[in-house]
């Protein structure tokens, strides 16, 4: 049976809007090729009132950033009714929580840097000055600073010396209340993208990371031209191994359901080390789930297709 009409939803208010757009119309050109009836639609006042009136046969999103990853609006979709591609809501609230992820990641037997979960307000209330030197004391340093929740890398920088770590803890927290600060593991930064089929996840090829100046931060991601990506990774053939049991694995732990990407660092002995989970991949022309599929030679409207139409039949059971 034919898919009838559909909608992807992109946009939103997050700090990550514009890119969601580019991944939504992407996703929308990509079905439309294939003829499937599709719209594209904001994650605004108006949706639910569309969604109400034109039921969709299923949802595809796109949204990235707060309540696009963080399980809000896919609560909204599961009360209407609607069918909806992706992981479910409690799953992706483990998963938008970067040190909850990390732990449940953990205890499944990944590789995870050592890390420490602040609030602004403990470095208020206990001395900036002072937690900052028992986070160095303990964790050494170079450090990773990073949101707790979010992505595209806001807020996120590398710390080589103490006398940096201040400034990387303000812009942090221009992007959150509170601050994941983890060893920087260094070696081979990659993507494993995760898709299910016939009800189980598969890992795609994964996807080296080589970005000008060493950083992959927003602007090496979404600006054609300033970052190299490679793939398959330059990989030995255990460590691609290792990095693709580890996306496998944290699919299955954090619960996700029909795709994921996995970011990891493969150290020099070989070990991949888990980051962080993507529940909402971007789709935009330079990013990392839509090179994994040409990599495995798949086409990025099929996938999106199937789901769509396994959302609608999973549904209708």
């Amino acid at each position: 049976m034919e898919l009838g009409h559909v909608v992807v939803l992109a946009g939103g208010l997050s700090y990550e809007r514009e890119v969601s757009l580019r991944s939504g119309r992407r996703v929308v050109d990509a079905l439309r090729a294939l003829d499937v009836p599709v719209e594209l639609r904001d994650a605004d006042a108006t949706l639910l009132d569309s969604l109400s009136n034109d039921p969709p046969d299923a949802v595809l999103p796109v949204l990235h950033g707060a309540a696009g990853e963080d399980g809000a609006i896919r609560d909204v979709l599961e009360l209407m009714g609607v069918p909806y591609v992706g992981s479910r809501p409690d799953a992706c609230r483990v998963a938008w929580d970067k040190p909850t992820a990390k732990a449940v990641v953990r205890q499944a037997g990944l590789n995870t840097p050592a890390s420490v979960a602040l609030p602004k307000e403990v470095f208020h209330d206990l001395g900036a000055s002072s937690v900052l030197d028992h986070i160095v004391r303990r964790l050494g340093l170079p450090l990773f600073v990073k949101p707790t929740r979010g992505g595209s890398a806001l807020g996120g920088s590398v710390v080589q010396e103490a006398t940096e770590l201040p400034a990387a803890m303000v812009g942090c927290f221009a992007y959150g209340d509170a601050a994941l600060v983890e060893q920087y593991i260094s070696g081979t930064e990659v993507a494993v993208s995760v898709i299910e089929r016939d009800g189980s996840p598969h890992a795609l090829p994964a996807v080296e990371i080589v970005a000008a100046g060493g950083r992959y931060d927003y602007t090496a991601r979404y600006d054609a031209g300033d970052t190299e990506f490679i793939t398959p990774a330059r990989l030995t053939p255990e460590a691609a191994e290792r990095a693709t049991h580890a996306a496998v694995t944290a699919h299955r732990a954090l619960g996700l359901r029909d795709l994921s990407r996995t970011d990891l660092i493969i150290d020099d002995s070989g070990e991949a080390h888990f980051l962080e989970v993507n529940v909402a991949p971007g789709m935009t022309e330079t990013s990392l789930f839509p090179r994994a599929l040409t990599a495995a030679s798949l086409d990025l409207g099929s996938l999106c297709k199937s789901l769509l139409a396994n959302a609608r039949s999973s549904t209708s059971v």
